[in-house]
C-alpha cells in the first residue's frame, strides 16, 4: 500500500497538515492551526502543523505522533494499517472515519 495512506485508511497527501509542510506554507499552517485547535477545543499553534505522513518516516503532527488512538492501536500490534487488523469491521476506534470517508473504505479495501 502507497506509504502516503495512513493507517486508518485517509490519504496523508490531502492532509492540511502534509501539505503545509510539503510547500512550506506558513498562511496554510495558520489556518489549519486555527481550525484544528477549534475543532479539538485545544490551542495548536502554527508551528505545530508539520507533517511528512502517518506512516513514512520524518515529522508529525502532535496528534499523529502520540494521541491519535488509531496509530496508537497498530503500532502496538505492529500492522501497518487497519486493514491488517481482525478487528476492523466493529473497531470503535477506525468507526467515525469509516462511516464517512468512502476513500477510506475503499484504501482498507471495506467495499467489496
Amino acid at each position: 500500500m502507497n506509504k502516503m495512506i495512513a493507517i486508518c485508511g485517509l490519504n496523508c497527501e490531502k492532509c492540511d497538515a502534509y501539505l503545509a509542510t510539503k510547500n512550506n506554507d506558513e498562511k496554510l499552517r495558520e489556518i489549519t492551526a486555527k481550525k484544528w485547535s477549534e475543532l479539538n477545543g485545544v490551542d495548536i499553534q502554527p508551528k505545530d502543523i508539520n507533517c511528512e505522513g502517518c506512516r513514512a518516516n520524518g515529522v508529525k503532527t502532535v496528534y499523529c505522533e502520540n494521541l491519535c488512538e488509531i496509530r496508537q492501536c497498530a503500532l502496538s500490534k505492529g500492522i501497518q494499517t487497519c486493514k491488517e487488523c481482525s478487528n476492523i469491521k466493529i473497531c470503535q476506534k477506525l468507526a467515525p472515519i469509516i462511516s464517512t470517508s468512502k476513500e477510506a473504505r475503499k484504501n482498507l479495501k471495506l467495499d467489496g
